[in-house]
């Protein structure tokens, strides 16, 4: 047990100096040592000048250099010209790690959409992959160092394996003057065609997404050849390298502690360290350091990318997935939760104070029983006060909303309120105010009454004859025909189409009444002779709204027979209200 503790002891101490050595060599500190340590030794030179070396006259000229720049220093942009430029290099740093080529999605198409457990299958998806991972290797070595040194020829790719020799002479064979790292895809382009074609791909759109991921991994190679091809103006650089080291030249004279016997202002204290400088220092040369070492992550540095690694990783990995790995699975089994409807994984003793539920962030907000209650909307209080309750009460305001109306409503207007409404001028009297109020209240009293009357018993029925008779349609019992006064009516219409139309109440009503012209065909057609007088209301004030034959009517054939123009229009409204006439000839207005 002592052996054990102890060992482990040695492990942790070994793994916390390992972890030191790591950050060092990872750190800032390893980056501004060197310059900090030069900064350092000349801010004391001068230190040790001002006290020993000059004269009082010298001492005061150097003072007076000393506030001088002290007071323009802060005239050099160095936190805006540091910021654009670290958040740039950091931006683009993250760009081209996300452009690495990594084949792991590649690899997982190559093997399911290929199809053969024989040889000619597995060379065929091994073949692919092999592609695959030269391309990477190609682009990698055009622009990591340490790829290149790894591999610096291509003779150095076929001894490695990525290339077989019919390939190099194949690519010697198609050499151009340019990089030729898009060569392997297009090779896996046409391999996968040929395997489509051969029945290895059993579907067109298994090899069109084959293609696609395929195309991906090319776009990640073409970014990376962009990104070390156009870098960030070498300008910029500059600028920012000048600005950075011109002020801390500055700061060597300017933040020099002053004589406190002379009482400059702001040199009241004497201090031997300028801590707050040399925090700055770190903080300003150790953000250029940074966007230096970030600006070409494919390097050699400890901070750049691994690519040695991520070659060795990429062909070692897709080779087992497309060979070893290809409709090779373990047997299904049951899992060990297989009767649990509530898995709980257990935890570690290290692990058990996570052990908490989660249920948002409101969980556990109490609220009063009072403030549970739901309120009333204000809007539908003030609108059930001076609705129709409010009405009956007499709560109306002199500067009321007219009321509410709806399609039946409308109808129950007497005629010069529906004017009023449309557009014509009211009565402005006081008189025609309370008119106007009464006849509200009535029409919201008489809604029940207008529903209890039958559909052509309605006032403004015969002013709309596009409205049907019924919602129910006409039919007879089976075995009887119509009754015999309907088929009279449909003989009748020689005789009526005669009748002509003249006003009945010239001054009360804009209306007209259906007379027979003459005795006889009352005497001829009895039924005609016991009806009631039939109205026939228009509106002839507005007939924008009224049917094309009725507007023919009143502009040019007011003293014709409208019968005749209906029956000749073939009206079917028309005819069917004869025959509700006829039929039932005690119901009328």
């Amino acid at each position: 047990m002592t052996v054990t503790y102890s060992s482990q002891v040695a492990n942790a101490r070994l793994g916390s100096f390992s972890r030191l050595l790591l950050c060092w060599r990872g750190s800032i500190y390893k980056l501004l040592y060197g310059e900090f340590l030069i900064f350092l030794i000349c801010y004391y030179i001068i230190r040790f000048i001002y006290r020993m070396a000059l004269t009082d006259d010298q001492q005061v000229i150097f003072e007076k250099l000393t506030l001088y720049c002290n007071s323009y220093i802060q005239l050099i942009p160095i936190s805006f010209v540091l910021g654009f430029y670290v958040t740039l290099v950091v931006t683009r740093w993250w760009n081209q790690y996300e452009n690495l080529p990594w084949p792991d999605r590649l690899m997982n198409l190559v093997s399911c959409f290929v199809e053969g457990k024989d040889e000619q299958g597995r060379l065929l998806r091994r073949t692919l992959m092999r592609y695959a991972n030269l391309g990477n290797v190609l682009i990698l070595r055009s622009v990591s160092a340490a790829v290149y040194k790894r591999f610096p020829s291509p003779q150095h790719l076929v001894k490695a394996g990525f290339m077989t020799p019919s390939e190099h002479k194949h690519l010697q064979k198609l050499s151009l003057p340019h990089n030729s790292f898009w060569m392997p895809w297009v090779w896996f382009a046409n391999l996968s065609t040929k395997a489509w074609i051969g029945g290895r791909i059993r579907d067109p759109v298994l090899l069109q997404s084959l293609l696609n991921e395929m195309n991906t991994l090319r776009t990640q190679c073409g970014q990376l050849y962009a990104y070390d091809w156009i870098s960030i103006p070498l300008v910029y650089t500059q600028v920012v390298t000048v600005a950075v080291y011109s002020f801390f030249l500055a700061c060597l004279i300017g933040r020099q502690f002053l004589n406190p016997a002379k009482a400059y202002p702001g040199h009241e204290m004497d201090l031997v360290v300028p801590l707050f400088t040399f925090l700055q220092f770190l903080f300003y040369a150790g953000w250029l350091k940074v966007a230096e070492q970030l600006i070409n992550p494919f390097g050699e540095d400890d901070d750049d990318f691994e690519t040695n690694w991520i070659v060795d990783r990429s062909l070692q990995v897709s080779l087992l997935a497309v060979d070893e790995m290809h409709q090779d699975l373990p047997p299904m089994e049951r899992d060990m939760y297989w009767n649990e409807p509530e898995p709980h994984p257990p935890y570690t003793a290290a692990s058990a104070q996570s052990r908490r539920p989660f249920f948002g962030s409101t969980f556990n907000i109490s609220l009063d029983k009072e403030d549970m209650e739901f309120q009333p909307d204000p809007e539908e209080e003030e609108s059930a006060h001076t609705g129709i309750a409010g009405r009956f009460r007499g709560l109306q305001s002199h500067d009321r909303q007219p009321p509410r109306t709806n399609s039946k409503t409308k109808l129950l207007w007497p005629k010069k309120e529906v004017l009023s409404h449309e557009g014509q001028p009211k009565n402005l009297g006081g008189v025609g105010q309370d008119t106007s109020d009464q006849e509200d209240s009535e029409a919201w009293k008489g809604e029940d009454a207008f529903k209890s009357t039958v559909l052509y018993g309605r006032s403004g029925y015969h002013s709309a004859p596009q409205t049907p008779l019924s919602h129910t349609p006409m039919v007879f019992p089976p075995g009887q025909s119509a009754p015999s006064s309907f088929h009279k009516v449909l003989d009748m219409d020689d005789t009526v189409k005669d009748q002509s139309l003249q006003p009945a109440t010239p001054r009360s009503k804009k209306s007209f009444e259906l007379l027979p012209e003459s005795a006889g065909a009352s005497t001829e057609y009895p039924e005609v002779s016991h009806m009631r007088r039939k109205t026939v209301e228009f509106n002839l004030t507005d007939m924008s709204e009224a049917p094309e034959h009725l507007r023919e009517l009143h502009v040019g054939q007011s003293t014709s027979n409208i019968h005749t123009i209906l029956k000749d229009r073939g009206d079917p409204y028309w005819a069917l209200e004869n025959n509700r006439s006829v039929l039932y000839p005690n119901q009328g207005h």
